[in-house]
């Protein structure tokens, strides 16, 4: 393989031996310039070359590597006589590795730029990921100019797993690693504070790291420093890095000016720690630092027994004592829905709240409640206790109508609020001095709201073991993990408060350092995702910087709570007498918030006081990027097309892919497969029993509310598993397919489906859809508009009145729709670079190491990526690993290995003769939408009849009114499509939405329903439908069409699908076009519509005669005169489905003029059945060019009457003239005798056609057919019979043929059975019809008749008797 070109290094290090191999797998070639022998050494490994200087390293280079780890090594290795500048060439392009100050790479960069004017400079910042996800993988941040990172892009990308890159100054990188270590060293002080609080308090240190490290106070510092700190492996000496890292930042800090009062103390207490007297001595365990500086022995604390809180509380739980009456005081948020999970698990729960509303719905939901602590208390063997403060369980306890007065002896009472340790301890000696046995409980919780209410909380809980015992039932039904710790009462709330320290911390640094990162001009999303990979990660980081760069504050966890929890911490600290300065100063950072009025707003909104101090702004909008150049970007695909190991899999699995499409749009990618409107389980044996490997049900749930949905989805999921059981237990997979823009019941419809079905491996949220143009790169979901990349999140479909949403990066998404359930942090991600790299076993091998219960999104920018997936997938599953898919419809056809075809026409289902006009619904209201019908309606509307059907009349007006609106628009689209109309009904434009979601889904389906009822009531059967829009197209088939079943043909276009509705429905075969609403450009409606659109002609004179010649039969041209004959020659054409010529001889025209040539016109663009028009017989140029402009199909140019070359001359020139407007040309070669229109040729001046000056007449005039004279006449044929010379017409057919140039009779009245035969046989294609249809004419008018309707009838069908007689005779019935 030929190389790509050429990338120099001038300086090697480890990361730079990574990156080099990296460039020679991708197939660039690499040379180095390195003094340090071991590190050339391996360069040389790996494939390299070593150069003798940085000169030499630069020469012949696409792209030179520079490493510079000092500001003054610049001059030389860059600008001296051997410096790198001096061997490259003006093309290449510079890439500085460094994290040298910005205002060094600045400079570097201008004098860089004034020495060499067209080279380009990029600098970058290499790092190992630390995420899950790119663990020790490459990583690299790039800045630079748009110009030079385009170039720099492909070296770039091929250099690392990860790239960043940041458009504009250069210096990026190390602004990245500033605010990267700013998060390291405040999280490190915090981690040691935490650590030691929690040991003071007397908690196990390890025991604190295994339960915060699975929490939400965890951050990458705490997880990985934590242990080696714990077991002394780190020293003393490590202190003094952060110290002078931080020191220069703060130092940058303080030029801008910036205030960092987290990093600020973090440095203190670092300096702090470094003046304990241990000098020189690096061996001194880090650990010794903090125990000076806390005054807390870890080293002693660490080797105490530990024990496995987990196993503790299985021990607990499963000797737990049975509880029948539960108490609940606090039906907030959290409180309600731990409240209804105890109903739902059976416990009798009696509630009460100080807000009446939630009383009343705590009853609607089936629990008992009372009017006061004491009311509730009674008779009750386990109380829970879930308010907001210390002093609000006080109250409840205590106060007037207290609960503690009213327990009955032996209760037992479960603290679930967040509370000071020191609070439950004295609370426990309390309710031992009650002389009433209460046990007390100490058990906090976290999770939120959604957990609360499923049951899956993580409680820490703590209390004497016959306490823990009396209520273990009820804290196991409440939490998915529990911990119970030793220590009594008080030990479990400081674990919360260790945890709470951390994520308060956490969040305020996490405000500090993107806050920092705007001051510093860097853009805020992407600094957010290169910390989330490197060592500043933390839970809350990745949890709450997104509110803060979306400046979405809607309270998931108020501000407020942090004030009292970092309080507690402030307070437990100065009772214990262990300086916590970092917990201390967020802590007046969060009241700083709540003294500004944000108190009750997202706890992120402490980033406010930042952007308050300083008037930076950290919203971050996701740039809109440049399609072309992000594609480009990306690693080369995966070098094999899976879609052929699709197909061989698919053959060993037995799965099938159960779609549940939730609108009809889903089908966009597959053909030959079916979709089913209905499901009941007979239905679905049935599909079950054909072996698919692939079938739809069409659910329609996003027209539905979340509620109808969800019951919906349990509904189908039931009657599969039931059908599948019937069925030797056929396996399927289900796809909950949905829009490819992330609208619809997520997750609702998931959880209804993992209800029934149990639970998955992972779910897998894949939204790709290549002909939509929805890509997901570095989890981002894009939508393309032209040559643009737009994030998701700021397009019209995020504004979605029902299910609009704002954020753009999928992980985010699923947190955002999951209302924080499921954290962006938990979600799995599948990057494009492991799907090009490592192709479908690396896809199978993550699938596989997912835990169960897992979220996975997939990136994916082409098909191909698609299909490496879905064999991943595939192979997963065959593996015995389950998987749950939100998909959008790419998905689908890359796992049921798919080949594309081309998209269907008419012509291709048979439809093209279909005579009623066809139907065009528009329900979608996208703007997308709009656009297209205001194209369609520009360029379409010559051929479509608009019906508009007013919105407030069917929505806000009165039943009278809709009545009225819906009869009228039925009763018009009727007369339109049997006018043979293309018939378009759409509602009018304007968007009417409700106050709420659900007011918006009540309108829709009000207009729904009524679309449904006007096409109900139109009676006439279109020749095809398009309905547009998801909820419109689906409600069409089921309500209105009554489809139950409909075959996937294909699609009318790119992402459009095409399907032909069932047997059972109201339009069997009828082609039904499902067109999404946010599908195509303005354009793409129009265009559909254009292909669809039945054809001015059928068919072209020259078609009919190519078909005729390939069929072996001829077709006749009928002469007519007026309507009747016009009327006639198409009634017999399309009852005996024969092609036909309409013919118009000059003496006609003479009398009928345009009005005849209108009607004949007309008369073909509406037959049923293949009809053109032809002008005869044409012997005046003057006639001829005039007719060249009236509509004709094609005409007769007649010099039969001049000499051969003059015959020639005039033959070739209105031949010349024809061709240019497409029209097929006769001409006629030798001279009939007889009697035509007037016209009369005798005997003596026929003369037959000549072979050889037919050959000659033909090569010059290029005409189409040839009129011959083989003994025909025009008129009667004499009393002694035709006598026709079949031998010459044999001789002429031996050469027209080869010439691709069809014969013609004229003079066809009169001849018999047998030679019209042998004339087909040999070779005429058309004959010309007149004097037994005029005959038939005459004839029937000299009959008397009452009235001249009458003399109309008798006369047409007079001659459609003499027509259909010969369209038998030529062999054209049947043909159409």
């Amino acid at each position: 393989m030929a190389s790509k070109g050429v990338v120099g290094f001038v300086g090697l290090d480890d990361l730079s031996l990574d990156m080099a191999a990296s460039l020679l797998r991708s197939g660039y070639t690499v040379q180095a310039f390195e003094l340090s022998e071991p590190l050339i050494k391996e360069f040389l490994k790996l494939g390299g070359s070593q150069c003798a200087n940085p000169m030499e390293a630069g020469k012949g280079v696409i792209a030179l590597v520079v490493l510079i780890c000092h500001a003054d090594q610049i001059s030389d290795v860059i600008f001296g006589n051997e410096g790198a500048l001096k061997g490259m060439q003006k093309s290449s392009t510079f890439i500085l590795r460094s994290t040298i100050l910005p205002s060094y790479i600045q400079n570097l960069e201008k004098s860089f730029t004034d020495e060499c004017e067209t080279a380009c400079f990029v600098d970058v910042y290499v790092s190992k990921g630390m995420s899950e996800v790119f663990k020790d993988k490459i990583m690299i941040t790039s800045s630079g100019r748009s110009d030079a990172i385009a170039r720099a892009r492909p070296v770039l990308s091929a250099m690392c797993e990860k790239l960043y890159v940041f458009e504009g100054d250069v210096g990026a990188g190390s602004k990245i690693k500033m605010v990267n270590e700013l998060l390291e060293g405040i999280h490190l002080v915090a981690s040691m504070e935490a650590i030691s609080l929690g040991t003071k308090a007397g908690i196990h240190p390890l025991m604190i790291y295994d339960i915060i490290s699975n929490a939400a106070g965890n951050s990458w510092v705490f997880k990985n420093h934590v242990p080696e700190l714990l077991r002394g492996s780190t020293k003393y000496h490590y202190l003094n890095i952060f110290i002078q890292r931080l020191g220069a930042i703060l130092d940058i800090a303080k030029s801008l000016p910036f205030p960092l009062p987290l990093l600020a103390v973090a440095h203190q207490q670092l300096i702090h720690g470094s003046s304990h007297g241990f000098g020189d001595n690096e061996d001194v365990p880090e650990t010794k630092v903090w125990e000076r500086m806390h005054g807390v022995n870890i080293s002693e604390a660490v080797n105490a027994e530990t024990y496995i809180p987990e196993q503790l509380a299985s021990q607990i739980t499963a000797s737990s004592n049975a509880v029948n009456r539960v108490g609940f005081i606090g039906l907030g948020a959290m409180g309600f829905g731990m409240a209804t999970h105890l109903l739902r698990s059976n416990f009798t729960v009696l509630g009460f709240d100080v807000y009446k509303p939630t009383l009343t719905r705590f009853s609607n939901a089936g629990g008992l409640i009372g009017n006061s602590p004491a009311e509730i208390s009674k008779d009750v063997d386990v109380l829970v206790i879930m308010v907001t403060n210390e002093a609000q369980a006080e109250s409840v306890l205590y106060g007037d109508l207290g609960a503690v007065a009213a327990l009955p002896t032996g209760a037992s009472i479960v603290l679930s609020s967040t509370v000071s340790p020191g609070f439950v301890s004295q609370l426990d000696r309390r309710l031992q001095n009650e002389g009433k046995n209460l046990k007390l409980v100490d058990a906090p919780v976290s999770g939120g709201v959604k957990r609360a209410s499923m049951g899956t909380l993580t409680i820490l809980a703590s209390g004497a073991d016959d306490a823990l015992k009396a209520t273990g039932l009820v804290l196991s039904a409440l939490s998915e993990k529990l911990y119970v710790l030793k220590g009594g009462c008080g030990a479990a709330s400081v674990v919360k408060m260790v945890n709470q320290l951390l994520a308060g911390v956490h969040i305020a640094s996490g405000a500090e350092a993107i806050a920092f990162g705007a001051r510093l001009g860097l853009n805020t999303r992407t600094l957010f995702d290169v910390i989330t990979n490197s060592g500043g990660a933390s839970w809350m980081f990745e949890n709450r910087v997104p509110h803060m760069l979306d400046n979405d504050y809607t309270p998931y966890s108020a501000l407020d709570i942090f004030v009292k929890d970092l309080g507690i911490v402030s307070c437990e600290c100065l009772s214990r007498k262990v300086p916590l300065h970092v917990s201390t100063v967020a802590h007046q950072l969060f009241l700083s918030g709540s003294a500004a009025g944000w108190g009750r707003q997202d706890d992120a909104g402490v980033v406010k006081v930042y952007e308050t101090l300083t008037g930076v702004k950290v919203e971050g909008k996701l740039p809109v990027l440049n399609k072309e150049s992000v594609l480009q970007s990306l690693p080369s695909e995966w070098p094999v097309d899976p879609i052929y190991e699709i197909q061989k899999l698919n053959q060993n699995n037995s799965k099938t892919l159960v779609v549940l499409d939730d609108d009809p749009t889903g089908t966009q990618t597959v053909h030959d497969i079916e979709v089913l409107t209905e499901w009941t389980v007979e239905s679905l044996i049935k599909q079950f029993r054909k072996l698919p490997k692939c079938f739809f049900i069409l659910t329609n749930s996003r027209s539905l509310s979340s509620e109808k949905a969800s019951a919906l989805i349990k509904d189908i999921c039931k009657n599969l598993r039931t059908a599948a059981e019937s069925v030797k237990n056929a396996d399927y997979t289900v796809v909950l397919r949905g829009d490819s823009t992330l609208r619809g019941h997520f997750p609702e419809e998931a959880d209804a489906a993992i209800s029934v079905l149990g639970k998955m491996d992972a779910w897998i949220i894949c939204p790709f859809f290549l002909q939509g143009g929805r890509y997901a790169i570095d989890d981002i979901h894009y939508v393309a508009d032209s040559d643009k990349l737009v994030p998701a999140g700021d397009t019209e479909f995020a504004k979605d009145a029902s299910f609009g949403y704002k954020s753009s990066n999928l992980r985010e998404w699923v947190e955002e729709k999951t209302g924080g359930r499921i954290p962006a942090s938990s979600v799995t991600s599948i990057s494009i670079q492991l799907i090009r790299k490592g192709g479908p076993d690396a896809v199978c091998e993550c699938l596989c190491s997912l835990q169960e219960g897992s979220t996975c999104v997939v990136n994916a920018a082409s098909e191909k990526d698609m299909a490496v997936f879905a064999a991943g997938m595939i192979k997963a599953e065959m593996k015995g690993k389950r998987f749950l898919c939100r998909t959008a419809a790419s998905f689908v056809s890359a796992c049921v290995g798919i080949v594309p075809k081309a998209p269907i026409l008419p012509k291709d289902l048979g439809i093209n003769k279909e005579k009623n006009g066809g139907l065009i619904v528009v329900g979608s209201y996208v703007p997308k939408t709009t656009k297209q019908v205001e194209e369609l309606k520009q360029q379409c509307g010559q051929i479509i009849r608009s019906i508009e059907v007013s919105v407030a009349k069917l929505a806000m007006g009165s039943t009278e009114e809709r009545v009225e609106e819906i009869r009228r628009t039925a009763e018009m689209a009727d007369l339109f499509l049997r006018a043979r109309k293309d018939t378009l009904i759409m509602t009018s434009r304007e968007l009417i939405t409700g106050k709420t979601s659900s007011e918006s889904l009540e309108i829709n389906f009000k207009v729904s329903s009524a679309l449904v009822e006007i096409v109900r009531q139109i009676t006439t059967k279109p020749r095809y439908i398009l309905a547009k829009g998801g909820i419109t197209s689906s409600d069409l088939a089921t309500k209105a069409l009554e489809a139950k079943c409909a075959n996937i043909v294909g699609q009318a276009m790119a992402g459009v699908p095409l399907w032909q509705l069932g047997p059972e429905s109201r339009h069997p075969g009828v082609p039904y076009i499902v067109f999404p609403g946010n599908v195509g450009d303005s354009k793409a409606l129009a265009e559909v519509v254009k292909s669809w659109a039945r054809p001015v002609r059928l068919s072209s004179t020259k078609d009919l005669l190519s078909n005729a010649a390939k069929g072996g039969y001829a077709i006749g041209a009928f002469n007519v005169y007026n309507l009747e004959g016009v009327e006639a020659v198409v009634a017999a054409a399309e009852e005996e489905l024969s092609p036909a010529i309409l013919q118009i001889h000059p003496g006609a025209l003479k009398e009928g003029g345009i009005p005849l040539i209108a009607c004949c016109i007309s008369a073909a663009e509406q037959a049923r059945v293949p009809i053109t028009v032809h002008f005869d017989h044409g012997t005046s140029k003057q006639d001829l060019v005039e007719a060249l402009e009236l509509g004709f199909d094609s005409l007769m140019v007649d010099g039969s009457h001049l000499s051969f070359r003059d015959n020639v001359y005039y033959t070739k020139f209105i031949s010349f003239l024809a061709h240019a407007k497409g029209m097929m040309v006769e001409a006629e070669l030798g001279r009939l005798s007889g009697t035509e229109d007037d016209l009369t040729v005798e005997d003596y001046e026929a003369r037959l056609t000549d072979v050889n000056q037919a050959q000659e007449f033909i090569d010059e005039t290029g005409i189409d057919a040839l009129a011959v004279c083989i003994g025909n006449v025009h008129g009667k044929y004499p009393a002694s019979g035709p006598n026709l010379r079949l031998d010459l017409l044999e001789g002429l057919h031996d050469l027209t043929s080869k010439k691709g140039v069809f014969l013609v009779l004229h003079g066809a009245s009169g001849l018999p059975k047998e030679l019209v035969k042998g004339c087909i046989e040999r070779g005429v294609r058309k004959f010309n019809v007149n004097t037994e249809v005029r005959k038939a004419y005459m004839d029937s008018i000299g009959s008397p008749k009452k009235d001249l309707v009458h003399v109309m009838a008798s006369a047409k069908a007079a001659m459609k008797a003499v027509i259909a007689e010969k369209m038998h005779l030529f062999g054209s019935a049947g043909k159409a």
